[in-house]
């Protein structure tokens, strides 16, 4: 028994040292890259590009504009990267910066327009949609939706963001907020219900 515990202790042991490690190499990394160190730049894209471009693709439809969204996102996260205080995670920094990116994009692109109209939501209400469809299929039905009820959608479902945090994003009252993501489920709900019939 005693023996066992000693090797479960090295092993733990083992563990700490190797996020020790990553953490230093990380930090590294980017003390490097916030000095134009292209290498180092380089090495942070291969490790964040494929995430970073699902965040972009979330919001923006066509997948070449949300790559060309996502680069920019990555010359604005180089150049500002003096900034990342390393007290949260690099990669939640930047997912903020294709965020922020992708709504840019998008008001450049078109209008986008949030119908102010009082919705009242039931205090039963569920926020869960229940799918056994493809994951491939929510994104084709999530870019269906109007382009105002994606974002809040998008942001709120999908990114984690509150909704006072939201509304000061995209400069509009927390109860706009609150009815997009509420019209937008249940146009998703609803549209779920056809596929699964």
């Amino acid at each position: 028994m005693h023996n066992s515990c000693v090797f479960i202790n090295r092993r733990l042991k083992q563990v700490h040292l190797k996020v020790i490690q990553l953490h230093n190499n990380n930090t590294a990394l980017l003390k490097k890259a916030a000095k134009n160190n292209r290498e180092a730049q380089h090495e942070l894209y291969k490790v964040h590009a494929p995430k970073m471009l699902s965040v972009c693709r979330y919001y923006i439809k066509d997948i070449q504009n949300a790559e060309s969204v996502m680069l920019s996102g990555f010359f604005k996260a180089y150049t500002n990267l003096k900034n990342f205080k390393h007290q949260g995670s690099f990669e939640g920094w930047l997912r903020k910066i294709m965020v922020r990116e992708s709504i840019s994009f998008l008001r450049q692109q078109k209008n986008i327009e949030f119908s102010i109209e009082d919705v009242s939501i039931p205090q039963d209400y569920s926020n869960n949609i229940n799918t056994e469809i493809e994951v491939a299929q929510i994104q084709q039905l999530i870019d269906e939706l109007p382009e105002g009820y994606k974002m809040v959608f998008v942001m709120y479902a999908i990114e984690g963001y509150k909704h006072f945090e939201i509304a000061e994003m995209l400069k509009i009252s927390e109860g706009t907020s609150k009815s997009q993501l509420f019209k937008a489920r249940q146009m998703l709900q609803k549209k779920i219900k056809e596929l699964n019939k």
